[in-house]
């Protein structure tokens, strides 16, 4: 065996010791490079080297390095489990966006007093710097050692299968060689915890900079309802306090936002337990912003050449068995039912329909592209853990779109169409994006040839090159039958949302035997793109509620003005004013209450209202009003047909005041 290694360390080649570990080779010191990437795979900084190895540093501040740190910090929160509590089984313990969970089997669901119980020994175990260690183990040992760890058990049971699929599962066991990490006490080498776990992890327990619990619930073991329902520990992790204190002020706000709390203060929405989990009704006040968007939309796609369409909320089973959706999305479709003999299902999308649509007649490449749109409402079954407000229902309503295209006319299309999405989100007031890439992977859950999901995956990535946005590939991300494009936006905090996507489908037309006649007479087969502008309306409005905090711009606001009265006396000063701005087209209220006036001007701001009109005797003298806004400012003295003219200009300009 040789003495000397030749590895690669930041591009340069380097001559190093037999026996160098990853954390040698990049002299890390276990707090700023925490993990290491060895040929490009995460690896702890224990790794040993062999010739010819890349390294890299995985530094904490990284979105990898906060990864390693929040997955470490799971198995401490498990660890001071299982010693607070010993009977309770291991779940699963993986990092997850900004924080980690663990989930366990125990009697007693976890109070409040428990997580601080758990939250303290976490920190005595942090601060006694138990090391981190990797060991490989069979199958058959792994079984001996965690026989008391039935849920342990079946992850190995799916090793390389189920597990490898699924991502928080897969932190556990997945292809290959399994490994246990062992917490051992840095001064003694005495074992004193221990997990099933892929890795990697921080050094040492001392390399945690900072965590907190969060909160905990009830979770059905791996996401099925069928399966036991366990007590899932939420905690985050952060590469510093500083770093965990903007997040949890994050949290802070983004809870003064939240459109579940605002949507009830406003008189928007609201989710009747009578009619079940996932679906919301609006009230006249958010249906007067729904109708806003789509009053909106409708517009914005009739002047983009799209012809609006209509499909029923019902359909056989057997066309989602043609489209393909049926092998691949059953889950999430509501139960078959039978009428007549027949199985029928709510729909949970509109693209199949659509294409009956487009195979009604015979179509010609002079049709092309022929863009079909639809505000169409669907059905999907959401698991009852992740059904949340408006942002994930069960019942929704699509601004949906598909374009058939010709091969040639594609990468047009799609430039038209990003630049057609972008546009829209601005008018809502969104600033600030990146484009995701989904793409197939090399698992077996999508259909289609291979090569035709390369042309069509470098279609979508030239255009989004080319759109100047930043752009994350997301392998696997894709649906069963096409690539994607996904709009990702920043809100008024800093949060992203998934918004708009684009979709290229070459397999759906083949399915449904779609064509069109080219010029030189041959039968072709169109390209279709299903294009989701606002995901769903109802996504939208929760995601607009949170950004504007419930204070939306004045062409969207439910209510853009209201007259309020110094006296009795001059309400119907007010209310001749008010029908002048109905005229005008803006929804205008007067307060003609018995309340001070003070009172309903915290009212109206408390309604968030974009607009104040105020009168009395001088006001009326002069033919003006007193023009107030929701943050406070005040124009005194300002005439009737000026107040009515900014009002109006800024609805028409959709600007927030």
């Amino acid at each position: 065996m040789s003495a000397e290694l030749r590895i690669t360390l930041a591009g340069a080649e380097r001559v190093v010791a037999a026996g160098t570990t990853a954390g040698d080779a990049l002299e890390a010191d276990g707090r700023t490079v925490i993990a290491a990437k060895v040929n490009g795979e995460a690896r702890d900084l224990a790794c040993e080297l062999a010739d010819g190895d890349a390294v890299e540093p995985i530094e904490v501040s990284s979105e990898e390095g906060r990864a390693i740190v929040r997955h470490s910090t799971a198995h401490v929160m498990a660890q001071a489990v299982q010693e607070l509590f010993p009977e309770a089984k291991l779940g699963i313990g993986p990092p997850v966006e900004n924080g980690f969970y663990y989930d366990f089997d125990v009697a007693q669901a976890f109070n409040p007093d428990d997580l601080k119980r758990i939250e303290k020994r976490m920190r005595e175990i942090v601060k006694q710097g138990q090391l981190f260690s990797r060991r490989p183990v069979s199958d058959d040992e792994a079984r001996a050692e965690l026989a008391a760890e039935p849920y342990k058990l079946e992850l190995i049971g799916l090793k390389g299968g189920a597990a490898d699929t699924d991502e928080h599962a897969s932190v556990e066991v997945g292809v290959g060689q399994l490994t246990i990490y062992d917490n051992l006490d840095a001064k003694s080498g005495e074992l004193c915890w221990k997990d099933l776990c892929r890795g990697p992890h921080v050094p040492s327990t001392r390399s945690i900079p900072a965590f907190k619990l969060m909160r905990s619930g009830g979770a059905y073991w791996r996401g099925s309802e069928k399966n036991p329902q366990l007590q899932r520990i939420y905690g985050t992790a952060w590469e510093s306090r500083d770093k965990q204190d903007e997040y949890l002020k994050l949290l802070e706000e983004a809870e003064k936002r939240d459109h579940r709390k605002l949507g009830a203060e406003l008189d928007l929405f609201s989710f009747p337990p009578e009619l079940g989990s996932g679906l919301p009704i609006f009230h006249p006040k958010g249906g007067i912003i729904r109708k806003e968007m789509e009053d909106y939309m409708r517009r914005r796609q009739a002047e983009a050449g799209y012809e609006f369409v209509n499909t029923p909320h019902l359909t056989k089973s057997s066309l989602f068995e043609t489209s393909g959706h049926l092998p691949w999305y059953a889950d999430d479709m509501f139960p078959a039912f039978e009428l007549d003999g027949t199985e029928y299902r709510v729909k949970p999308m509109n693209c199949p329909m659509h294409n009956l649509i487009y195979r009604a007649r015979g179509r010609s490449y002079r049709e092309l592209p022929l863009r079909l749109c639809e505000f169409g409402s669907v059905y999907r079954y959401e698991k009852s853990g992740v059904v949340h407000g408006l942002t994930r229902v069960r019942g929704m309503t699509q601004d949906d779109a598909h374009i058939y295209t010709t091969r040639e006319q594609m990468a047009d299309e799609i430039k038209s169409l990003l630049r057609f999405v972008l546009s829209v989100l601005r008018d809502f007031g969104l600033e600030d994006f990146y484009l995701e890439l989904s793409t197939r992977d090399d698992s077996e859950k999508f259909i289609g040839d291979p090569a035709e999901w390369e042309e069509a995956t470098e279609a979508l990535r030239q255009v989004a090159t080319e759109s100047g946005l930043a752009l994350k590939d997301d392998p696997g991300g894709a649906a069963f039958y096409g690539p994607k494009i996904s709009v990702q936006a920043k809100d008024a905090i800093g949060r992203t949302w998934q918004l708009s996507t684009i979709q290229l489908d070459l397999n759906q037309p083949k399915r449904f035997g779609l064509e069109y006649q080219a010029a030189d007479g041959s039968r072709q087969t169109p390209v279709m793109i299903h294009r989701a502008l606002f995901g769903s309306v109802e996504r939208f409005l929760g995601v607009l509620t949170e950004h504007y905090a419930g204070a939306f711009p004045p062409w969207l606001a439910p209510v853009q003005a209201v007259g309020i009265p110094i006296a009795e006396a001059h309400v119907p000063y007010l209310q001749d004013v008010a029908k002048r701005l109905r005229a005008a087209g803006i929804r205008v209220e007067v307060d003609a209450a018995d309340d001070r006036m003070q009172k309903k001007i915290r009212n109206a701001q408390k309604a968030k209202v974009p607009f104040m009109l105020l009168a009395g005797d001088d006001d009326i003298a002069n033919g003006a009003v007193s023009f107030r806004y929701r943050n406070g400012e005040q124009k005194n003295g300002v005439s009737v047909d000026e107040a009515i003219g900014e009002i109006v200009s800024a609805v028409e300009r959709r600007v927030q005041v």
